[in-house]
């Protein structure tokens, strides 16, 4: 057969320029098709439009008030006579309260409430500031400014007092003396009258001695409205008041009244009334307009022994006040916020019940609503009127029959009995019982089988204690405050040899009571988790934190807390309350109440939130006029 020759020239032997001619049109068209492509898939390239402006709602904004100081010279009148708003007060005083409901979940106040640990508050304050507040130190006159010791006489003391009141209160005529670190900060001068030990320990310096100490404060006082009023007080040794750069009220000892000659006051009643164990001084009127805040300085201390104590009351010009025991009018306590419960709990502590009002009156700052004012905070305490005690938490029954889950997928419903070598033994609900292998039932049926046969456990508490320092006392006389650092241990062991493997859960609570009264106090509380296994040799013990119990005497009488008794609580992965110890099972019927309190609260006996005891009234009541 002959080669078809055109065919396979055109493969072989076709001429050059033809091959020529046809490698230049393919790039040709190779570059069109790429040309093509890049034409389609180029994308165009994005402008920027801002989005169009949004209407917003505007907010009103009020002009902020800055203290201006608008002349460095001295006024030439104590008095601006202008007309008042008169306020009608109610007839409120510290009330016998015996109990807080439910309404109340930490600290309670009408004003701020920042919740601090009751722990950090004292009456001398407390280490948080609220804004509208006093801030304090603690002066030593018996140590130098780097804490070295310095010769002190008692004319000397007074001396330097006098010198810093008549300079203006320059903080450089004590540049040479020990201030405390630690400040503090108060929105009332309620400081009834306590061991003189008890001041430089509020400050964080308890080794400072209890003589030769003075407290200094510096704050604003300012009002929403413009206001006319004056103070009372009465400071043991002595207390000095300043306002805007004026001397408005001194109130010294017996003897030493003479020495702090730069104020007298000129007013009826004072020196007639008695606050505590001491007359007080009625000062000078003041007037603020509305909103306009001026300097207030405090200063109160004592000389040689004995008590600390300064109280700052107000008389609003116009009000009418309710008569007190000694005849003198009912007042109101000097305050820039609402009390706190914590706070109110302090000061019931020393403060005898009548002596003032601590829950009326004005409140000094100027964003005070009228409600807020008016309204005491202890009228929203609520009372168990039912006269029986809750039932414990452990009463709850879980509910005896459940549906149980065979592996083959058949159910029954019975009630658990208990477990017998590896047999599940069950009522069922025509009460005839049922006998399972433990192999032949879900898991989560053995589990609650296990749960439901928890171990036998052990429980008790444990304490240790060290002294603690409450001062140096004048020339080496008996310590006015006595006091030991306790730590309590909880110890869980296990009884039976059954392993258990489930987590538990253990409660500590510490209990103490009022020496003096008849409320108690939660001392401390701790919580956790744990299990008992032969790694830890089926036992487990916590401690809580160190806690501080004093007694100490004033005025004759025997005040402080002590020891009182415990609860532990174990309970389960579900909750349930399987084992628990205490010497009184007033605790345990009132632990959905107890656990709701917190650390240094009072409570009564149905553990619910009260104020503590207040001390008897004093009946020698120191001539200082």
């Amino acid at each position: 057969m002959m080669k078809n020759k055109k065919t396979a020239g055109l493969i072989k032997g076709a001429p050059s320029g033809f091959v020529i001619s046809l490698l230049v049109h393919a790039a040709a068209f190779t570059l069109a098709g790429l040309l093509v492509v890049f034409t389609v898939t180029q994308k165009e390239e994005k402008k920027f439009i801002p989005p169009k402006p949004v209407d917003r709602p505007k907010m009103k904004l009020k002009k902020p008030k800055v203290q201006v100081k608008k002349s460095s010279k001295p006024s030439t009148s104590n008095r601006i006579v202008t007309k008042v708003q008169k306020a009608n007060m109610p007839d409120i005083q510290l009330p016998e309260m015996s109990g807080m409901g439910e309404g109340f979940s930490g600290d309670v106040g009408v004003g701020f409430d920042l919740s601090p640990n009751l722990s950090e508050v004292s009456v001398f304050g407390s280490s948080q500031s609220i804004g509208n507040d006093f801030t304090g130190e603690v002066y030593s006159l018996l140590r130098n400014r780097s804490g070295g010791s310095i010769s002190m006489g008692e004319d000397e003391f007074r001396e330097v007092l006098r010198k810093y009141v008549l300079s203006g209160w320059k903080d450089s005529v004590l540049a040479r003396f020990y201030r405390s670190p630690q400040k503090l900060y108060t929105t009332h001068f309620m400081v009834p009258a306590i061991p003189t030990a008890m001041a430089p320990r509020a400050f964080g310096v308890p080794e400072l001695q209890d003589y030769y100490i003075f407290a200094k404060y510096e704050g604003q006082l300012v009002y929403k409205s413009d206001i006319k009023f004056r103070f009372w007080g009465m400071g043991d040794s002595y207390l000095f008041i300043n306002v805007d750069g004026k001397e408005v009220l001194a109130n010294g000892w017996t003897g030493h009244d003479a020495y702090f000659d730069w104020w007298r006051s000129s007013a009826a009643g004072s020196g007639t009334y008695p606050l505590g164990k001491k007359y007080m001084s009625v000062g000078d009127w003041i007037e603020l307009k509305a909103g306009e805040p001026v300097t207030m300085k405090v200063l109160y201390g004592e000389y040689l022994r004995g008590d600390f104590s300064a109280q700052i009351l107000v008389e609003v010009d116009g009000v009418d006040y309710p008569k007190s025991r000694y005849g003198g009018p009912l007042l109101p306590t000097f305050k820039t916020e609402e009390f706190t419960w914590d706070q109110l709990t302090q000061i019931s502590r020393y403060l005898p019940a009548g002596e003032c009002s601590l829950t009326t009156g004005p409140v000094f700052n100027d964003f005070h609503t009228p409600s807020q004012e008016s309204e005491p905070a202890e009228e929203s305490v609520s009372f168990d009127d039912s006269g029986s005690p809750e039932e414990p938490a452990a009463a709850e029954e879980p509910e005896k029959m459940r549906l149980w889950t065979l592996k083959d997928g058949r159910t029954v419903e019975a009630e658990f009995m208990t477990v017998v070598a590896g047999n599940l033994i069950l009522k069922t609900v025509a009460g005839k019982q049922l006998k399972l292998p433990l192999n032949n039932v879900s898991d989560a049926d053995v589990d609650y089988s296990k749960l439901s046969m928890p171990p036998k456990l052990d429980l008790e508490l444990s304490k240790s204690s060290s002294q603690c320092k409450w001062g140096d006392t004048y020339n080496g006389e008996p310590r006015t405050v006595r006091g030991n650092i306790y730590t309590y241990t909880a110890k869980i062991r296990q009884t039976s040899t059954q392993p258990y493997g489930f987590g538990l859960t253990a409660e500590m609570f510490v209990i103490g009571d009022e020496i003096g009264g008849n409320k108690n106090i939660l001392l401390d509380y701790q919580k956790s988790d744990f299990r008992l296994d032969a790694d830890n040799d089926f036992s487990f013990e916590f401690s809580g934190r160190p806690v501080e119990l004093f007694d100490y005497t004033v005025n004759n009488e025997r005040r402080g807390q002590r020891y009182s008794g415990f609860l532990i609580v174990i309970t389960d992965t579900r909750g349930k309350i399987i084992a628990y110890q205490t010497p009184s099972e007033n605790l345990y019927r009132n632990l959905s109440n107890l656990r709701k309190l917190r650390v240094g609260w009072y409570f009564d006996k149905d553990c619910k939130r009260c104020l503590p005891t207040p001390p008897e009234p004093i009946i020698n009541v120191v001539e200082s006029f």
